[in-house]
């Protein structure tokens, strides 16, 4: 199943905060670099295994339980409806 952002949040970099943030009408959250690198990949058409493959690539010498992390970020999002199961 391909994930998808809720169209109520916007992913965007944002100068001011120096690093990406997810904007929605009630106001905003300021990411962490590895967030924003998670949430960058989540396009419509990518499962949870190609977010995780791609960021692995991206990513070689990361920790090898970076696929934990991977998913348990994707499952505080999926909690906040900032992701989509589509």
């Amino acid at each position: 199943m391909s994930l998808k952002m809720n169209p109520l949040y916007r992913l965007q970099y944002e100068k001011a905060q120096n690093g990406h943030v997810l904007l929605f009408p009630e106001g905003m959250v300021k990411l962490s670099e590895s967030a924003a690198e998670i949430l960058l990949q989540v396009d419509g058409e990518r499962t949870e295994t190609d977010i995780k493959s791609a960021l692995r690539d991206k990513f070689p010498d990361a920790p090898e339980d970076m696929e934990q992390d991977i998913d348990e970020f994707l499952s505080h999002a999926k909690e906040k409806n900032w992701v989509l199961d589509e």
